[in-house]
């Protein structure tokens, strides 16, 4: 059965697509190897940037070639990118290694979502979108949970180590990527990108409410993965290395159970009362970062661990309604211009944090960052005054 085999393989998927020993240290080793954090967040930048170049061609391409062949070639050059970190040691081994990752990222971002959305409704199971979407997204968390306290430990004898072990999860993702059944494509406009593409921004140019929805999950991503891949920088300056795994396996554990509630979360909420959900995580967000940064002690990193509780909640909320606004012809392809303008502003977001941190401190760098998040707060209120 089509439905219980991808969903399978999708769960398995995403589990070791995160399964990187390296995560919880990344900005530290990029740090190190590069010589400051500026240059450090910079690989995070390459890699969301190459990421958005490729957004939209790789997004047409899974609508008109097929969601499997769109898998395939993501892992492939997974693969290559965790083979250029583990070979590492110079800012430009490591710049080539992000620019495959972001490229990677490119063939997953919008597609994996549609295959799971049109393995749903091809099996007339779409309505349970959301808590499928929550389980499966929840292993990506129990990975970086598990992978970050090993990798944390690890990283006391050897960065090298964990960067070479952190290959294996990807090939295995290669192999699980030939597994998945290919779906019907819906695509059957002309075979032209730009007529595709043209057609796909029309729907965010029309549709005042994908626009808004949009803007949310753009600003919402930028800031919030900034910020969440230069915590353990942050945390460094109060616990040693092989203890800041430990803050972010909390937060992956967190999200985790989250992501795994959200679907039984949302049924309950209809309507304008889920943007209330968005409302209530950046209030609480803003309220804990702000304290732990600007008051920075050693229970800081645990603290600020506990906003993960919201994360996959929001995050499904964010992807469901919008899903329910895109059109099936340009599902992945909408989806990719969503993340293009995404990961464009993080890309940009992620030098200057590292440069102010540079100039400043960590945790001062970090405050900055949180007084312009407020700014999605204004955005859902839009949301939650519309009337339709």
């Amino acid at each position: 059965m089509v439905l219980h085999k991808n969903i399978k393989l999708l769960t398995w998927f995403n589990f070791f697509t995160d399964f990187r020993l390296y995560a919880p240290i990344a900005i530290i080793y990029f740090a190190r190897v590069s010589g400051s954090y500026a240059l450090g967040m910079s690989i995070f930048s390459i890699t969301m940037i190459s990421s958005a170049l490729f957004e939209i061609p790789t997004g047409i391409f899974s609508d008109k070639i097929g969601r499997k062949k769109t898998v395939i070639l993501g892992a492939l050059l997974a693969v290559l990118y965790s083979l250029f970190y583990a070979l590492g040691q110079s800012f430009f081994m490591l710049s080539i290694g992000a620019l495959f990752e972001g490229l990677s990222r490119s063939f997953y971002s919008g597609n994996n979502d549609a295959l799971l959305h049109d393995t749903l409704s091809e099996s007339g199971n779409e309505n349970q979108y959301d808590e499928f979407l929550g389980k499966i997204s929840a292993m990506f968390q129990i990975a970086l949970a598990i992978s970050g306290l090993l990798g944390s430990f690890l990283a006391n004898w050897s960065f090298s180590l964990i960067m070479w072990l952190s290959v294996i999860p990807q090939v295995i993702c290669l192999y699980l990527s030939f597994q998945l059944k290919e779906l019907k494509t819906h695509s059957s406009e002309s075979g032209n990108i730009y007529i595709h593409l043209k057609a796909a921004f029309k729907n965010f140019t029309q549709n005042k409410k994908l626009r808004l929805l949009s803007l949310t999950s753009i600003f919402g991503y930028a800031f919030g993965e900034a910020s969440y891949q230069f915590q353990s920088a942050f945390y460094n300056t109060l616990w040693p290395v092989w203890a800041v795994g430990i803050a972010k396996t909390i937060s992956n554990i967190g999200a985790a159970l989250s992501f795994h509630f959200s679907g039984r979360i949302l049924r309950r909420f209809k309507g304008l009362k889920i943007i209330k959900i968005l409302i209530i995580d950046n209030i609480y967000n803003r309220i804990v970062n702000i304290i732990s940064t600007a008051f920075p002690t050693i229970l800081s990193p645990l603290i600020m661990s506990t906003t993960s509780v919201f994360y996959g909640v929001t995050s499904v909320t964010k992807n469901t309604l919008m899903q329910k606004e895109f059109s099936n012809e340009q599902r992945a392809t909408m989806g990719s211009l969503n993340s293009f303008a995404g990961s464009i502003v993080f890309g940009v977001l992620a030098f200057i944090l590292g440069f102010v941190a540079d100039k400043v401190t960590p945790s001062k760098a970090l405050l900055t960052l949180q007084f312009f998040q407020i700014i999605n707060l204004w955005f859902y209120w839009k949301l939650f005054n519309r009337k339709d």
